[in-house]
């Protein structure tokens, strides 16, 4: 016992301290980073991982298996995520050395409008139901995102799907606990019970769990194409079933439909150029986030330091006013992007931080301007091409309404809505975009790509986009500590839907921050909570162009994966 103690001493005394026994860095690091030369797949469940690197193999681009990964998570991840839902893509084009932004999400029902929740004294949009259902862009988003990038027939690229939705697949841990947590409120909708709880209960851990009909669906998809979903059997069946269960949704909405390239919108930090989708989304909230945050020095500030979590919180705060104000869709608004984006506006809004204390409320910025679930998966192939894509039915199991036969649930993304305030920029309008949660990222630097990355829950995504870049570029940390490192998240800002926020929210900590800043953090006023919660799901990928190498990271809030060949 004594040589015992001796040799422990001589290893303490060698390596400095405890903490510094590690190869693969911080001591929240779950494990090294994932290196590959010729593609490499991160995705929020191993299966889909492996069915996006099998794609990669077979000759197919970075965009083929990103929509074959989408699809099987679409499978093993029907909580989040599935082509009942909408669909969002910042995608890298090597040969042309361009990004390109794409928009797949749906509108409300022409013959919905905000008169229906007025007069039938509703204040909100409820989350369940078919009130809530948009029209699905995820399919339609499929076949434009391949038709330009893609290479191998959309039939190869389901049939992995179509295949695990037939014989069945074993449930992963986080995948069992979100479907259990979630399904009690939703289990009297049509049709899902006879989908998600085929014994009377959601799948646990290890069963193994089929939903042939989605497998049914997707291969309808894949044989007849985009058409079959919105002018074909699977619109006609939709329309029938909206029509039995009082939903607005129509033939004519899917018929209908479009998505749209978009040109992704980006502030320079630091000397790295940070990539966000336009609204309807979220994403210029991290842009506006990071503005303010420049005018810090965060490094000196430290990781995890009270002045740092301060600074953030409030940064986070005053975005989310605006945000609350002005994120809608451009069809309908004038969003003054410029603005929001100028570095004048970041410092005249960093001017209303007290650094000794929380604020309340903050106001949102004064223009003249005219009247959390998801799955993120990123992808890169052998030549250079990069995609940044995320993919979502809103809440978990959405609307929790099941089509006859079909094998999915619709989103509820209409649950975002303002129908208090006909004039609010998010207020509903019959053909009209949601405010949008779901955001992919990317980041160039001198016009070069760097790295593919994006973050799933809700409104934490911009909080989460934010402390990713701040902890590659401001406390050098590498691709899979950014992701492990624990985060907040800050909730009860003002919000699209028409709640403003008055008391200054509260200040989600997770589990490794020290307990002296987290007094100090409560001293300047912060409201602290702890616990489970919706700290995000990162996936990224990094290119080394001078190595010609990837690296990717998956954190371990999820089940996901990086992989590479």
């Amino acid at each position: 016992m004594k040589f015992f103690f001796t040799a422990l001493l001589g290893l303490f005394l060698i390596y400095g301290s405890w903490s510094q026994d590690r190869l693969t860095g911080e001591t929240f690091t779950t494990r090294s980073e994932i290196i590959a030369q010729n593609g490499l797949a991160a995705t929020s469940q191993p299966l889909a991982t492996q069915v996006a690197l099998d794609i990669l193999k077979k000759g197919g681009t970075a965009m083929d298996a990103a929509i074959a990964a989408n699809a099987m998570l679409g499978l093993v991840e029907p909580a989040s995520c599935g082509i009942g839902g909408d669909i969002f893509a910042i995608v890298w084009d090597a040969k042309e050395e361009k990004l390109y932004g794409f928009n797949g999400s749906g509108r409300a029902p022409k013959s919905l409008s905000i008169d229906y929740f007025l007069e039938n004294d509703m204040p909100y949009v409820p989350l369940y139901g078919p009130l809530p259902v948009s029209v699905p862009g995820c399919v339609d988003g499929w076949f434009a995102l391949h038709s330009k990038f893609g290479k191998l027939p959309m039939a190869s690229l389901l049939q992995p799907a179509i295949n695990y939705g037939k014989e069945g697949f074993p449930v992963s841990e986080v995948i069992a606990y979100e479907m259990a947590s979630s399904y009690e409120g939703l289990k009297d909708q049509p049709g899902f019970s006879e989908t998600y709880l085929p014994k009377g209960r959601p799948p646990m851990k290890g069963e193994v769990f089929k939903n042939p009909n989605l497998a049914n669906t997707y291969e309808k998809i894949a044989k007849e194409g985009r058409d079959a979903y919105y002018k074909g059997d699977i619109a006609k069946t939709i329309d029938a079933y909206m029509k039995k269960h009082g939903g607005f949704l129509s033939y004519e909405d899917l018929a209908a439909h479009t998505s749209n390239w978009v040109e992704p919108v980006s502030i320079n930090y630091r000397g790295y150029d940070v990539w966000e989708l336009p609204p309807n989304g979220q994403g210029t909230a991290a842009l506006q986030m990071l503005k303010i945050l420049e005018g810090y020095d965060i490094a000196a500030m430290g990781f995890g330091s009270t002045d740092y979590l301060h600074a953030l919180t409030e940064a986070k705060k005053l975005a989310y006013e605006d945000r609350a104000q002005f994120y809608a869709d451009p069809a309908f608004n004038k969003i003054p992007l410029t603005q929001l984006l100028s570095k004048e506006y970041a410092a005249q809004r960093r001017k209303l931080i007290d650094v000794d204390k929380s604020a309340r409320s903050y106001p949102a910025g004064d223009f003249e301007i005219e009247s959390g679930n998801t799955t993120y998966l990123t992808v890169a192939d052998k030549d250079g091409n990069m995609v940044s894509l995320i993919q979502s039915i809103y809440s978990e199991f959405a609307s929790g309404m099941v089509p006859d036969g079909l094998g999915f649930v619709l989103q509820n993304r209409g649950q975002m809505f303002n129908v208090q305030d006909r004039n609010h920029a998010n207020a509903l309008e019959p053909g009209k975009r949601p405010f949008h949660t779901i955001i992919p990222a990317f980041i160039t630097k001198d016009g070069k790509p760097w790295l593919s990355f994006g973050l799933m829950g809700g409104a934490v995504q911009p909080q989460g986009h934010v402390q990713i870049v701040v902890n590659l570029v401001d406390f050098g940390m590498n691709l899979q500590e950014a992701g492990d490192a624990p985060r907040m998240r800050h909730v009860g800002s003002s919000q699209p839907t028409g709640s403003v926020m008055t008391d200054g929210g509260t200040l989600n900590l997770e589990s490794g921050f020290d307990y002296e800043t987290i007094r100090e953090l409560q001293k300047k006023g912060h409201r602290i909570s702890f616990g489970v919660g919706i700290y995000g799901g990162y996936q990224a990928i990094a290119v080394d162009l001078e190595n010609k190498v990837y690296t990717g990271a998956s954190e371990s809030r999820k089940d996901g994966q990086a992989a590479g060949y």
